[in-house]
């Protein structure tokens, strides 16, 4: 594979995470103009957008097996016809199930490329330095999280319609069809592409499940976390919704500077050692957060000080938990397999699902402290799996494996 070309498979994989980067994070900025175009209120709004990620989580899934019998690069090119015909039908959509359906598409395109993108990482990158490339991918999520809804305000502000939104979006899969066009994409199958000898099927191992649980406990407890903590800092403090939000926006503003720095960072570290450590002090970070029952707050009732501390160390020290996770599963076989890769990615995003059907009743009986109490008990969850990876992970044999 020539430089160019892998230069190319590195910006597919950077749009696709990025395409589902906006898709996810846009949701909140249009919400509330989609309830109204539709006469909703906005809490029935929100669960059509279930639909969005129910095709995430289905493409994601299926592809495991698509992979190896439908052409990656055919099937970007697919996806790009489904992208348009989804951006037309919400343009022209007066109904709700037309609405929901182009939502499932968006969702099942978004997680076709998610699939193929985390995929090419790790196809074309080995030890250590699979997981910096796959870290530094991760975050044109974030990126795309931070630039889609400042052009989504801008719109909406101008009155324009609120589909325009997703037709920017579009304009990132524009990008990947050009790309897929001139790119030449490793070909799957039961053979190996240069020996073309049968490739030999190999067990995944009980590391593998602890990886898939860890997966799944870490999104479900950063998203159950992540949710909550306005509600919280609002009926336990005091505070306005402003100072609420704040504490978000350093979250995700800390969590964006750590994917940076780990990115270089991981190179030099034992992957499961470097990932337990950091949930250890994601969780120490968690429940300090959690228990501080008398923060002091600044004069002239500012955010009180010690929660932002704690907000900014959590989203610092957690934004490389799952990317590692994912690299340390590709490298539990020889040669990395789409289906562990995508069995792993389906358990984080099944945490994704399940993220008010498990909170909502906590908070419903207990209030948001106990949903942050339980989401602190997920990442020692996550702590737990990745010591117990440690006496089983194949990681270290195959570190030094090329394709």
């Amino acid at each position: 594979m020539n430089d160019s070309n892998r230069i190319r498979l590195l910006w597919i994989s950077f749009l696709s995470y990025a395409l589902t980067g906006a898709l996810v994070i846009v949701t909140g900025m249009v919400m509330g103009n989609i309830a109204e175009y539709f006469n909703l209120p906005v809490s029935s709004m929100s669960n059509t957008f279930t639909f969005l990620n129910a095709g995430i989580l289905m493409a994601i899934f299926l592809n495991a097996w698509l992979m190896e019998i439908i052409p990656l690069k055919r099937q970007l090119l697919f996806g790009f016809v489904l992208m348009v015909l989804a951006v037309a039908g919400l343009m022209v959509s007066k109904s709700l199930a037309l609405f929901s359906l182009c939502m499932f598409i968006l969702g099942v395109v978004s997680g076709i490329t998610m699939s193929i993108g985390t995929f090419l990482i790790t196809h074309m990158y080995t030890g250590r330095q699979r997981g910096s490339r796959l870290l530094f991918t991760d975050s044109f999520f974030s990126m795309a999280g931070m630039f889609f809804p400042i052009v989504a305000a801008m719109l909406l502000a101008r009155h324009i319609g609120w589909y325009w939104v997703y037709a920017c979006i579009g304009l990132l899969y524009l990008g990947i069809f050009v790309l897929t066009l001139c790119t030449e994409f490793p070909v799957l199958g039961k053979k190996d592409a240069d020996t073309q000898q049968p490739i030999a099927k190999e067990k995944w191992g009980i590391g593998v499940l602890f990886l898939s649980v860890a997966a799944l406990c870490y999104i479900l407890g950063q998203l159950g976390f992540i949710q909550w903590v306005p509600e919280y800092a609002t009926k336990s403090f005091g505070m306005d919704i402003n100072q609420a939000g704040k504490l978000v926006s350093d979250f995700w503003t800390s969590y964006m500077i750590g994917m940076w720095v780990f990115s270089y960072v991981l190179r030099f570290f034992d992957l499961q050692r470097i990932v337990t450590v950091l949930a250890s002090l994601s969780t120490l970070a968690m429940y300090l957060f959690v228990n501080t029952d008398n923060p002091q707050y600044f004069q002239g009732g500012a955010t009180p000080p010690y929660l932002g501390y704690y907000m900014i160390a959590l989203g610092f020290v957690s934004s490389a938990i799952y990317t590692t996770l994912i690299t340390l599963g590709s490298l539990q076989t020889k040669v990395s397999s789409p289906k562990l890769v995508n069995f792993i990615l389906t358990c984080g995003t099944v945490g994704t699902m399940l993220t008010f059907v498990v909170t909502g009743p906590i908070v419903a009986k207990g209030g948001a402290h106990a949903a942050l109490t339980t989401a602190t008990g997920l990442y020692a969850a996550v702590v737990v799996m990745c010591v117990l990876l440690g006496f089983v992970t194949k990681h270290r044999r195959h570190s030094h494996v090329t394709h």
